[in-house]
């Protein structure tokens, strides 16, 4: 990932941004980034991997240091990434006093719609054109047979640690999350708020806009 450089105004700021563009600046100095910071709103908007992870965790420890109380919001749009980088993300978001308020835009996939459903219930959200999608964790191994063995025993492994979470978080059966998660699930907002993975569907000015049956348009 391209490296962003603090803002020239703001000299030995680490980069704690995990957006590969250049960020823009606020009328006060402030770069977006930390603009939203101040107002203990973080954005996760990227491919899930221990930089990105350690950023996330970074600033969700400093507010809760600056206010043990006072909600975070944590927006959310990615394609998933590292599930163990995720599920770093997952346990400071469980172990901050702070509640902590997801809202998705875009998408959520696999390990970051685990995240959307970790957040403080009844402060999950989704905007109306949200997707989300669940499916098993991927990985692939190679070596000798024993290497391999183990490597599938730890896929396993994930695979039911991310079953038992979404379990948890939406109070769906285990049996009924196994079944959904053997493949790509894709639903809408207004479903994941049906499955309980979220609590409401956000309003915007347009509304939700409502797509037929894909059946009756082929």
């Amino acid at each position: 990932m391209e490296e962003i450089k603090a803002p020239p105004n703001t000299p030995g700021r680490p980069d704690m941004t995990p957006f590969p563009v250049q960020i823009p600046q606020t009328a006060s100095g402030l770069d977006v980034v930390s603009s939203l910071l101040k107002n203990r709103v973080i954005m996760l908007a990227n491919h899930i991997n221990d930089e990105v992870a350690n950023c996330i965790t970074a600033q969700m420890l400093h507010l809760a240091a600056e206010d043990a109380n006072e909600p975070i919001k944590l927006y959310i749009n990615t394609p998933s990434g590292s599930v163990t980088s995720g599920l770093a993300i997952f346990d400071v978001m469980n172990f901050v006093p702070c509640p902590v308020e997801t809202v998705c835009f875009g998408m959520a996939a696999q390990v970051g719609a685990v995240l959307l459903s970790a957040g403080t219930k009844g402060r999950r959200r989704c905007l109306p054109h949200a997707r989300v999608m669940l499916h098993q964790p991927m990985g692939g191994a190679q070596g000798q047979a024993a290497d391999i063995e183990i490597q599938a025993k730890e896929l396993l492994y994930t695979r039911e640690l991310l079953n038992q979470i979404l379990s948890k978080t939406t109070g769906k059966p285990i049996e009924t999350i196994r079944d959904d998660t053997d493949r790509d699930f894709f639903i809408t907002a207004q479903q994941a708020k049906d499955y309980g993975l979220i609590d409401d569907v956000l309003d915007t000015k347009l509304g939700t806009l409502e797509v037929p049956p894909i059946a009756s348009l082929v």
